[in-house]
């Protein structure tokens, strides 16, 4: 079953690359107490999530905070150094966290897995953008195969 807006987000882990090393991020503590904007993207370093959607959420980074965001999170399917190596190639220090989410247990969870083995990529998680506050999902934003529309951060920041 796909999560939808009212629904707690489910128990998993994330993998985060601090300068110490892997970091297990537990989903029940990361949610709780704040408000998290999340995107999921299918690929570090494919082509739209690396030309348009993670750029677009440093692009407007502040502009999101500014309206009661305590935190920008970006999660794929690959690895946490994957994860680490992207976001430091892209410039997200201060404004984006990359969650590794490498088994895509949180992408399963969620009911948002796809299957990318036609391109030689497995299975991912959908492209998708949320808001959870305190655990419980605020807004879902779903993207149609193949496409970029509803995930952005444009899109995400007018829904605030």
């Amino acid at each position: 079953m796909t999560i939808q807006v009212g629904d707690r987000i489910p128990q998993a882990q994330f993998v985060k690359v601090t300068e110490e090393g892997p970091e297990q991020i537990d989903s029940e503590s990361y949610f709780a107490g704040r408000k998290i904007a999340l995107f999921s993207v299918p690929g570090a370093f494919t082509p739209t999530c690396s030309a348009k959607h993670l750029p677009g959420f440093v692009e407007k980074a502040d502009e999101i905070k500014a309206k009661g965001i305590d935190e920008i999170a970006c999660t794929a399917v690959n690895d946490a150094f994957v994860m680490g190596a992207w976001g430091k190639a892209q410039g997200v220090e201060g404004k984006v966290t990359m969650l590794a989410d490498g088994n895509g247990a949180f992408a399963k969870a969620l009911g948002l897995e796809m299957d990318g083995t036609g391109f030689g990529m497995g299975l991912r998680g959908k492209r998708f953008s949320m808001v959870v506050n305190d655990g419980t999902v605020e807004q879902l934003n779903v993207e149609a195969p193949g496409q970029f529309e509803v995930s952005s951060a444009e899109y995400l920041l007018g829904q605030l």
